[in-house]
């Protein structure tokens, strides 16, 4: 019986995998744009390093390939959409290794496409790859004490190597899960000699982004604490906390469920070190006052164990839960989904958050300036990029050909210079540069040399600050018209015939800028 469903189980895991990477496409509505980070990581594929002041390079892997394929849209949703499907299908498979059926795979199933995972995976961002490997973790760990078999334990550094080179965030649930093994009567794999070399796996696939980071002073180091500063310390404990339920909430109850089967079960017994490494990374994350994303790794393999014993607990005298179960995940869910893409153009999405206030209560429409706006701050994050680019670009083609040699665009941030590299690579551009991110690392040499500046900034007083008296002219030029943008309202300003005194300024600014990302040199 179980040779003839395991093929049937099989398929209906790839359906849904399936079904996972194409839902999202469906979903998001035409109107918007890549979202302000997704230009950053696409600009890192157009500079390939072994490293980067954000994040390790593997991104810039994906970007580069995403390059090469066109750059359009579709091909930056490939790869959130691939590793949401291959992030399921892990669990999908702990879940047939538990003994679950249809089910519990449909179960496993629903958070994939109902919640915060939806949104993960169709985000060029490091999230959807750390989401993947911290799974990938776990599940080599658990087949090794399910199987025994070593070659489960090379997953395991596979996972943390490739993890590492994704973002750093990988090395916590990596130091939660062997202290998990430590806690626990598994605790003799950390003796395996197989795990030690798996660990030596995961530093020979890191170390060529730790020499990079050796090479530059460990700019790592002053964009934790940039990061610490200017966001973390701002982030609410409680926030968090709240928000681990929430951005889960169509299937919270399987997760909880899957957390209790694996901490008090008799039969769970021997992967209660999943339960110590969840409480363990969350703790960690909570003393740190890190984003409300930054755990959400955690849950999947949470989903399989859940799922799994749900469907164990339903299976005689308890069906009745099977259908309840089911519809609270799809009426939760469709209207969490509705701020997990975009779904609707800009100003009918607005109405539609208006209309119901459990949108504004929830804190969905809450930016990181504490305030409430029309559209939660990831989808403004996603409009008037084109039009940002387009106008700059009329500035300068306004210019006579003497001046447009001289010229130079100046980004206030990572967002707008991304967008003028991502759509400005189809016609000749000046020299770009950016105050922030990796653009510092890119700026030319001989940017101060500039006698034209095209500059986008977010500062509507900037017209008036002291350093634009430096300039021979200055006007503004044009802004950015879309209320519904996170860059509405941004200005476009045309300066010409700068001073000796900026040029000497804008340099040591910028040299600055770089003397303090080194921290060791």
């Amino acid at each position: 019986m179980n040779v003839i469903r395991k093929p049937q189980l099989t398929r209906f895991i790839y359906l849904l995998a399936l079904m996972k990477f194409v839902l999202p496409y469906l979903l998001q509505s035409s109107a918007y744009e890549p979202h302000r980070d997704e230009f950053l990581y696409l600009a890192e594929g157009r500079h390939l390093a072994w490293g980067y002041l954000e994040v390790p390079p593997l991104m810039s892997v994906f970007a580069n390939v995403t390059h090469l394929m066109g750059g359009g849209l579709f091909w930056i949703k490939l790869w959130p959409s691939l590793f949401g499907s291959l992030t399921f299908i892990l669990v999908a498979r702990l879940i047939l290794k538990l003994g679950g059926g249809y089910f519990a795979l449909g179960l496993g199933f629903l958070p994939f496409i109902f919640g915060y995972f939806l949104h993960v995976h169709f985000m060029f961002q490091p999230n959807f790859l750390e989401v993947f490997f911290w799974t990938l973790m776990a599940y080599g760990l658990i087949r090794y004490v399910q199987s025994r078999k070593p070659g489960a334990l090379y997953l395991f550094g596979l996972g943390l190597g490739l993890g590492l080179m994704s973002k750093y965030s990988v090395a916590f649930f990596a130091i939660s899960l062997l202290s998990g093994l430590l806690l626990t009567q598994e605790r003799k794999i950390l003796l395996n000699r197989h795990l030690h070399y798996s660990l030596l796996l995961a530093l020979a696939i890191f170390m060529p982004n730790l020499i990079w980071q050796w090479m530059h002073g460990f700019p790592v180091i002053y964009h934790m604490k940039e990061l610490q500063h200017q966001q973390l310390e701002k982030q609410s404990q409680l926030r968090f906390v709240v928000d681990q339920l929430t951005y889960n909430l169509p299937g919270i109850y399987i997760w909880v469920a899957g957390l209790i089967w694996v901490s008090y079960s008799s039969a769970g017994k021997p992967y209660r070190f999943i339960a110590f490494a969840e409480a363990a990374v969350i703790l960690m994350l909570i003393a740190g006052h890190g984003k409300s994303y930054y755990g959400m790794g955690a849950y999947p393999i949470l989903f399989g164990f859940g799922a799994a014993s749900l469907e164990r607990w339903t299976i005689l005298r308890r069906k009745v839960w099977r259908p309840a179960m089911l519809a609270f995940s799809v009426i939760i869910g469709c209207v969490v989904d509705t701020i997990a893409i975009p779904f609707l153009p800009p100003a009918q999405l607005a109405s539609y958050y208006r209309k119901y206030a459990i949108f504004r209560k929830m804190g969905f429409l809450r930016w990181e300036d504490q305030q409430d706006h029309p559209l939660p701050q990831d989808f403004a994050d996603m409009l008037s990029w084109r039009e940002l680019t387009s106008k700059m670009r009329a500035v300068y083609n306004g210019l006579d050909s003497a001046e447009r040699i001289q010229a130079i665009f100046d980004c206030d941030n990572f967002g707008e210079a991304g967008a003028v590299d991502y759509y400005g690579s189809a016609y000749t551009k000046p020299p770009l540069m950016a105050h922030s991110a990796n653009y510092l690392l890119w700026v030319p040499s001989n940017f101060y040399l500039s006698n034209i500046v095209i500059l986008s900034t977010d500062d509507r007083q900037e017209i008036h600050d002291d350093f634009i008296r430096e300039f021979q002219t200055a006007a503004i030029v044009d802004s950015i018209t879309n209320p519904y943008a996170r860059e509405f309202g941004s200005y476009i300003l045309l300066l010409k015939g700068p001073s000796q005194k900026f040029r000497k300024t804008w340099q040591e600014y910028y040299q600055g800028l770089k003397r303090n990302i080194s921290v060791f040199h």
